[in-house]
């Protein structure tokens, strides 16, 4: 059993009544990793006779084995930004990649053009929406955000709770897989900033989108358009969730708990 509860799997239960609320049938996830999450919503889709696009660059070999078995599923060995214009007919976005504001903030714009021009209700699921990625960049692969998008970052260092610095070997980080940006806050910073920028874009257009952040396993958002048909049913079922106080406390609790862990065992490394 693993320490840290991360996957966005854990929310297969909201995220699999919300994809039925809205009767989405073809659905389009951006970043599969082992593929946890993948297999949930192909049985999801297998089951309504609709489809699964699976957008990673770099899975794991347990996702590109799993895919190998499951000709239903399209993978798409392709950045996001780059695969997502291919595609048509989306009725779900589930957003699972690089966890920071350039990235995200145009997989929305993307995703928002691909569903006016289908003609479709913008409707996204996101993870990471909360601590620590919230209000601080993580790139896996720097080099695919524009110099002028990216802010200084370090493989090495580590992030605490409210600390706004990124400490050198210490607190939570990556180990080499992924890097973090060296300060929390500020423009254009982390995974929240960036969807609260995309809704003023569409404050901006006079348009209605609505916005609930469950606060639990980094967080999960639910972005979607509130002139849909299915829009009163799907925000009756998430709202009580939206910003539960008991649910965040929860999480607080959780990440001090396991960053007091990471303590102790780099201090015990230390001491050996």
């Amino acid at each position: 059993m693993t320490l840290l509860i991360h996957s966005m799997s854990e929310f297969s239960d909201i995220i699999l009544q919300a994809l039925q609320i809205a009767g989405a049938r073809n659905i389009a996830e951006v970043g599969a990793e082992f593929g946890g999450t993948s297999q949930q919503l192909a049985a999801y889709a297998r089951v309504t006779g609709g489809s699964l696009t699976s957008i990673d660059p770099a899975p794991k070999q347990e996702f590109i084995d799993w895919v190998n078995q499951t000709p239903e599923v399209r993978h798409i060995a392709k950045p996001s930004h780059d695969a997502m214009p291919e595609l048509s007919g989306i009725d779900a976005w589930v957003i699972d990649g690089d966890h920071n504001y350039y990235t995200v903030i145009e997989e929305l714009r993307i995703a928002d053009r691909l569903a006016r021009r289908d003609g479709k209700p913008l409707f996204a699921l996101m993870h990471d929406v909360s601590w620590p990625c919230a209000r601080r960049d993580c790139y896996y692969a720097p080099d695919r955000i524009p110099e002028e998008h990216r802010h200084p970052y370090s493989f090495e260092g580590g992030v605490a709770l409210g600390s706004a610095a990124c400490t050198p070997n210490r607190g939570f980080r990556g180990a080499g897989s992924f890097a973090w940006a060296l300060h929390e806050g500020g423009p254009r910073n982390g995974v929240l900033t960036a969807v609260e920028d995309f809704l003023d874009e569409a404050r901006t257009d006079e348009r209605q989108l609505a916005w609930a952040h469950v606060p639990a396993v980094f967080g999960l958002g639910v972005l979607f358009d509130s002139s849909a048909p299915w829009a009163p049913a799907l925000a009756e079922m998430i709202m009580p969730w939206h910003n539960n106080k008991l649910l965040a406390s929860l999480e607080a609790n959780r990440l001090r708990n396991y960053l007091a862990v990471i303590d102790w065992q780099d201090r015990a490394a230390e001491a050996a």
